[in-house]
């Protein structure tokens, strides 16, 4: 395994030597002992010739959580002391060479103030959540964490036979025709399928990611390690073959579909023969910016998620059970007063007339 000094792995000011962290902000890397700001790329440029470094002469720390099996990555500067997806502080800690980098990042624009402000904010109108889901504790495990993807960029070419109808009805007197015209249609075809994205992570799931979506894949930069400095990465654990066959699926149904609606004027349509090839014209492999925490409530967890880019966030919510039992029991004495009220009232006054 290669091994580099620690002076390497340490993001230094290029002006004062100071460590210097990416600031999501400002977007840039800024120097709190000098106030500098560089961009990746002029932090690369200017940093001495014994610093320099390639990304696979990188060494990182690894953690892995005997847990859940989740292997989160970092700098060497950056500690993490639980498992972001199961909370579990008994991560074991090991090195690991540069040889999993992407080729691609979009780094952080939202702080982790940010997030902070967004988990907070769930309690907004929801007077059942419990006091202990928002305390302190579980808003400083909030943290930034890299999730690895696939973008696969993709052309589809294929034809599409089907059998359809044509339908006209009308009225002659007393009598009413329907005619039924039938054809065979054929449509032939490619498209292009660009940055098609599959999660590299078993543990992250599907459907927060869907959520928090989209990225602005505009924003992809060439990886640096320096981007690491601060936050958490998770290597992937789907190969790149197994994710293109999620792709291929994807791409099949798109294309069959978009042949399928060019098939206009037609009552009805069924697909008789579907030959659709693909072929890979090109993969990354990325990681996307999201805030994360797991909180573990009642023997269960519930995941906050944002995305670190435009701030999108989903929160699975926990309902404290004795909070909803006490307002239940509160609503009932509030209505049972109302209506003896009322009762009263009627009574009272009704009897005098």
């Amino acid at each position: 395994m290669a091994r580099i000094e620690k002076k390497v792995l340490d993001n230094r000011c290029p002006r004062c030597q100071a460590p210097i962290e990416f600031n999501p902000k400002l977007g840039l890397f800024k120097c709190d002992y000098c106030d500098g700001k560089f961009t990746a790329e002029e932090l690369k440029d200017m940093t001495t010739e014994e610093n320099k470094v390639t990304e696979t002469s990188v060494e990182y720390v690894n953690y892995n959580c005997p847990d859940c099996g989740a292997v989160i990555i970092t700098d060497e500067n950056t500690a993490a002391t639980f498992c972001v997806y199961c909370g579990n502080t008994s991560i074991i800690k090991s090195r690991l060479s540069g040889e999993f980098a992407p080729s691609k990042i979009i780094p952080f624009k939202k702080t982790k103030e940010d997030a902070i402000a967004a988990f907070q904010g769930l309690k907004k109108g929801r007077h059942l959540i419990p006091k202990e889901f928002i305390n302190e504790k579980n808003i400083e495990k909030i943290m930034g964490v890299y999730i690895p993807f696939w973008l696969f960029d993709v052309t589809s070419t294929g034809d599409l036979q089907i059998d359809a109808t044509r339908v006209n009805s009308w009225t002659s007197g007393d009598t009413h025709y329907t005619k039924t015209d039938y054809f065979k249609v054929e449509r032939e075809g490619s498209m292009k399928f660009s940055k098609v994205p599959v999660d590299g992570s078993v543990r992250f799931e599907d459907d927060i990611m869907n959520t928090i979506e989209p990225f602005d894949y505009s924003s992809l930069v060439p990886y640096n390690h320096a981007y690491l400095s601060g936050f958490l990465a998770e290597r992937y654990d789907v190969s790149k073959e197994d994710a293109y066959k999620s792709t291929e699926d994807r791409t099949v149904k798109s294309t069959k579909e978009e042949m399928l609606s060019s098939a206009l004027g037609y009552a009805s349509k069924v697909v008789t023969n579907c030959d659709i090839s693909l072929h890979n014209d090109n993969c990354e492999y990325v990681m996307l910016p999201v805030y994360m925490v797991n909180v573990k409530y009642k023997d269960k967890f519930y995941i906050f998620a944002m995305n670190g880019e435009s701030g999108e966030f989903v929160g699975n919510i926990p309902l404290d059970k004795k909070k909803s039992v006490i307002m239940s029991i509160l609503l009932f004495i509030i209505i049972f007063v109302f209506i003896l009220v009322i009762s009263y009232v009627v009574f009272k006054f009704g009897g005098s007339n």
